[in-house]
């Protein structure tokens, strides 16, 4: 792999050092590759990286210091009370009472006597990454990163093949989702933060638990309209422009929510080759009954199918991502609002988890509302064919999540579940493909059987579980979505995923939040006098399933010519003729073609680390 690729092409990153000379050999290396930095109280280096001046706020108060690196309302102000408490006690818990206030999604990062804590947000969206203080680069410490890759070339860390042959899978299990590709670098557990000490040792904390899901949907519903409508303002607030998606039910709550603000607003709303797709039709309802929004319909011709150019993508990612194979379809919306001079980007990703949630909370509803979990097995074995005794067997199987973790390690080349199987486990069990060599099946299953000693659940149940996990799965692509649209100059922004209003949609009862009986109800009684009545209650939801399968076979050449000279094969981790065969055949968009999506991921991220970096800026500058 190419070395120093992210550090020269990468537009936007930070590494936080530890307060120690021993860290200075790593410092200058950053350093020679940054356009920014800050230092300890001591004068060592403490931040350095890219990123421009107004991308984050920065506060000291004697031997404290405190930045912001992302989307939020925090005043320089308020960073310095935070930071003049933090001094008054010595002690950087101190920030967890202004943090827990703080609206938007960002990187906190600190210094304060020596140690310097950084921590992120409770899914995917911002990510913290440490080394371990054993590479032959590390010097004996530990370093932190928004990005795995930058800390990898760093240190000098080596690709983890075993850890590749785990992105195989059909879904990489937690807690293993999303770790680093590297040896000796490792990702931080959402709503945990970390502190590096002085002498350059890591640790990490929990500082985020799920709300009690009490509130009832009456109560709640206000509750998210007010978490919402700040998540949005925080990032339209002092822009005269800013585009949004306009599509299913969730885009269209952030950009109504957008347009009652004081920036103009740009909708774009992407037609389907599917004529059943009916996503046009209401965002024009919405953006008649508006009257303010500047609309674009992105006709079904302009937008690219499933797997378009997947040979010749050079996204600089930090990890395999299976947004992938739908690239070019994500970000042509995201760079016609570049090309119109908008800086930030709205979206509606986490909407879907967070909203609809999953019906395995009926797990904990079976023990404390039994009748009410009865109406809603019913309901939902109705609405989605599911046989009565599997969803009894699922519902009455008490095993544990780690039971589960064992199961998974078990049948990785078993067939996988179908279809119609009741969505009420831990999760559905992900699966080898068929293309998988039996080295790469043997690393996967050692790697989960490594982690049985001290797994546990996401959350407290199958259901909050479930749902914990969708959202760092989801979140992860979406933060991916914003390292491809980087180059552009554009911020996507993800309102959905920010703590503040992940809180106030989980503390909803869940029997209210998530029912077969109404779509979304949480986010249709928030949106009253936001969203037009014309599609507020909007019950329906496009699906790309014909952009796949027409993107297979108008593709299909492509898919090919990635399996020549593969990379995962020269690694020993697939079988070269057999995913041949596989890309060259008519597969279902239900149930086969979705095993490609993964090993795509991982070959155009093997052959995106080859290439030629470019350097992304001017050579580093100091900052008080």
């Amino acid at each position: 792999m190419q070395e120093f690729l992210s550090l020269r092409a990468v537009p936007a990153w930070f590494v936080v050092l530890p307060d120690t000379d021993a860290a200075a050999a790593l410092a200058a290396k950053a350093l020679a590759h940054a356009n920014r930095s800050l230092p300890h109280a001591s004068g060592r280096p403490w931040l350095v990286g890219r990123w421009a001046p107004e991308a984050i706020v920065a506060a000291k108060h004697r031997g404290v210091r405190v930045v912001l690196f992302g989307e939020h309302t925090v005043t320089a102000q308020e960073a310095q009370r935070a930071a003049a408490a933090t001094s008054a006690g010595s002690s950087l818990t101190a920030l967890d009472r202004f943090a827990a206030a703080w609206t938007g999604s960002f990187h906190l990062v600190a210094s304060c006597g020596g140690r310097a804590l950084v921590r992120g947000g409770v899914v995917g969206m911002r990510r913290v990454f440490h080394t371990d203080p054993a590479p032959p680069g590390s010097a004996g410490v530990s370093l932190a990163s928004d990005r795995a890759d930058v800390l990898a070339e760093l240190v000098g860390a080596e690709l983890d093949e075993h850890r590749l042959a785990l992105e195989l899978i059909t879904s990489v299990p937690y807690p293993l989702a999303g770790s680093p590709m590297w040896r000796g670098v490792h990702a931080v557990p959402g709503g945990h933060s970390l502190t590096l000490d002085a002498r350059g040792r890591a640790r990490t904390a929990r500082w985020w638990s799920p709300p009690e899901p009490e509130i009832p949907l009456a109560e709640g519903a206000p509750h998210l309209r007010d978490a919402l409508t700040a998540a949005v303002g925080a990032r339209t607030r002092g822009r005269e422009l800013v585009t949004a998606d306009l599509g299913g039910l969730d885009s269209t709550a952030v950009c109504c929510t957008a347009a009652h603000g004081g920036a103009k607003v740009v909708a774009y709303t992407a037609a389907l080759h599917d004529e059943l797709g009916d996503d046009v039709s209401w965002a024009r309802r919405t953006v008649q009954a508006l009257e303010t929004v500047e609309h674009h319909v992105v006709p079904a011709g302009d937008v690219a199918m499933t797997f378009d150019g997947v040979d010749v993508l050079d996204d600089v990612l930090d990890t395999p991502s299976i947004l992938t194979v739908d690239r070019n379809r994500r970000m042509h919306i995201v760079a016609l609002a570049a090309a119109r001079g908008s800086g930030l980007h709205l979206t509606g990703l986490g909407g879907d988890e967070l909203l609809a949630g999953t019906p395995a909370r009926l797990h904990a509803l079976v023990r404390t509302h039994p009748l009410i979990a009865l109406r809603h097995i019913r309901g939902y074995g109705a609405k989605y064919q599911w046989s009565r005794g599997r969803t009894a067997r699922q519902l009455l199987d008490r095993r544990s999540y780690r039971s589960w973790l064992g199961r998974v390690a078990r049948d990785l080349t078993a067939p996988p579940a179908p279809v119609e199987e009741p969505l009420l486990d831990w999760s559905v069990p992900p699966r080898m493909p068929p293309w998988a060599t039996s080295a790469a099946v043997d690393a996967v299953r050692t790697l989960l059987r490594d982690r049985l000693r001290d797994v546990g659940p996401r959350g407290r149940d199958h259901g909050e579980h479930r749902e914990l996990v969708a959202m760092d799965g989801i979140s992860q692509w979406t933060r991916h979505i914003g390292q491809m649209a980087a180059p552009l100059g554009i911020i996507v922004a993800a309102p959905y995923y920010d703590d503040r209003v992940i809180e106030a949609a989980l503390a909803v009862r869940p029997q209210e939040r998530i029912t077969p009986w109404r779509y979304k109800p949480l986010i249709v009684e928030a949106t009253r006098g936001v969203v037009p009545e014309a599609s507020r209650t909007r019950g329906t939801k496009a699906n790309a399933t014909f952009e796949e399968e027409a993107g297979l076979r108008r593709h299909r050449a492509r898919l090919l010519a990635l399996c020549e000279d593969s990379r995962l094969a020269r690694l020993g981790l697939v079988d070269e003729r057999v995913l041949r065969e596989w890309c060259g055949r008519a597969l279902s968009a239900e149930t086969e073609s979705y095993l490609l999506h993964s090993t795509v991921a991982c070959e155009v991220w093997l052959r995106s680390r080859e290439m030629t970096p470019s350097q992304a800026g001017p050579p580093a500058g100091r900052e008080g």
